[in-house]
């Protein structure tokens, strides 16, 4: 059911004094952008008729084919708490379109909608998705510009005074909720500077949209106290990293598939074929769940980050694992993402992963109760436990190989992000860092 008319926001912005509205819109690497409007704009932009320049965002369209029209969800309509109360500041997010009318091939939004589309016609309902997203919080140096020092000294679950972070987390959860966010939880992660906010599920698509925006209202708030917010998977070497765990749940007529009563585990059968598929297929996706040279610093093994390919329905050493509860809350948590990816596209991946498991009837393999992190390599061997890759360059060259990612994706975005990715690891390989020169300048 629609939450907004066109009749809605025209009021509202009336009402409000909204004086300006961003059209937000999503590149293929995960990164926002917008167009703002002045509120005389208002109805030509419900209209369907702001344009963007698409040869001037990364991986959408060249030159000669470069106007697109971003064509606004009513329902993402919100008026942002942190700009001011005079003159205010709404945003609506887009999808973006074609001349001619078409949806863009290249739109990661469109993307999920296309996936989405996939599973309703598999008779599946709803794709409920609750993610968990990690951030540090970094102090800024005399020029504002963002260090990796932090005050803090606290742990996991800390209170102040060791953890430095508290009130910033308190004014992120009560503005998310101005924007209509359920704050389930809010903490100090284990790592110092490290804090984990997390927010209720809700259908994948505005799971991805809510995880946009709270990238941004964490980025803005800190800032607002002289803080840097990231997102980046592994800022500091030697401490955990940030990871952002997604709980997945299908759903048919209104009752989650993926719980059986009288099943082993009281899991279904579509649930252990859903395991089978992401786990078949998630090495193949992990350029896109983790899509930074900076995520494979994350998946190593010691920081509590699941780089091993196995499952369990405890054990939080296996990249996939069920959380105990069950009914209408049983779930499938994939543990390897990490918060700088492109939420559609990721979501999108995971879904159709886990619907070729349910398609193809896959087998997961023996669930893992031990801790993998204790086993040698020989014994991981033995259990049949793959590891994720050990790079950004591996994790493109296997996404290569692997046909569902270009179907879900699309010619267009597969091409233009594996090009993205290479140029990004070559940029980086080339690059002479303070390590080598540390560890070589003198001695060589």
């Amino acid at each position: 059911m629609a939450k907004y008319t066109r009749e809605d926001i025209i009021r509202i912005v009336k009402e409000e004094d909204v004086e300006f509205i961003r059209m937000q819109f999503t590149d293929i690497f995960g990164m926002m952008k917008n167009v703002a409007i002045t509120a005389s704009q208002l109805e030509k932009a419900l209209d369907n008729q702001i344009t963007i320049d698409g040869s001037s965002i990364e991986g959408f369209t060249r030159i000669h084919e470069s106007d697109q029209y971003l064509h606004p969800d009513l329902d993402t309509f919100v008026i942002l708490p942190w700009r001011p109360q005079h003159g205010k500041v709404g945003r609506l997010i887009c999808d973006v379109y074609n001349p001619d009318g078409t949806p863009f091939v290249g739109d990661p939004r469109g993307i999920l909608k296309r996936t989405l589309k996939r599973a309703a016609d598999m008779g599946y309902d709803a794709f409920n998705c609750g993610p968990e997203l990690e951030f540090f919080l970094f102090e800024t140096d005399e020029k504002g510009k963002p260090t990796t020092r932090t005050a803090d000294e606290a742990g996991y679950f800390d209170l102040a005074p060791l953890d430095h972070g508290a009130n910033v987390r308190r004014e992120i959860c009560m503005t998310l909720e101005k924007m209509g966010f359920e704050i389930e939880a809010s903490h100090h992660e284990c790592a110092v500077g490290q804090h984990e906010i997390d927010f209720k599920y809700a259908d994948a698509l505005t799971a991805a949209d809510n995880i946009m925006t709270f990238r941004m209202a964490v980025k803005v708030i800190a800032q607002n106290h002289g803080l840097h917010a990231t997102f980046m998977p592994k800022p500091i070497y030697g401490i955990a990293g940030s990871g952002m765990h997604v709980n997945m749940s299908l759903f048919r007529n209104g009752e989650n598939v993926f719980y059986d009563p009288n099943g082993e585990k009281k899991l279904s059968k579509e649930a252990y074929q859903f395991i089978a598929g992401a786990l078949h297929h998630v090495r193949n996706i992990t350029a896109v769940t983790n899509p930074l040279v900076n995520s494979y610093k994350r998946l190593v093994p010691g920081f509590e980050a699941p780089c091993y390919l196995a499952w369990s329905a405890s054990n939080r050493s296996a990249l996939v694992r069920i959380p105990a509860a069950r009914g209408k809350s049983t779930r499938v948590e994939l543990r390897c993402p990490d918060p700088s990816c492109n939420p559609y596209l990721a979501l999108a991946l995971c879904l159709t992963a886990g619907l070729d498991g349910i398609e193809k009837q896959m087998t997961p393999p023996a669930e893992i109760t031990e801790n993998i992190y204790d086993m040698t390599a020989k014994e991981r061997k033995a259990h049949g436990i793959e590891s994720l890759p050990a790079s950004l360059e591996e994790a493109v060259n296997l996404m290569e190989t692997d046909p569902m990612v270009r179907e879900v994706l699309g010619d267009h975005t597969f091409e233009q992000y594996v090009a993205g990715k290479r140029s990004e690891w070559d940029a980086y390989r080339t690059r002479v860092s303070q390590w080598e020169v540390d560890k070589y300048l003198v001695i060589y």
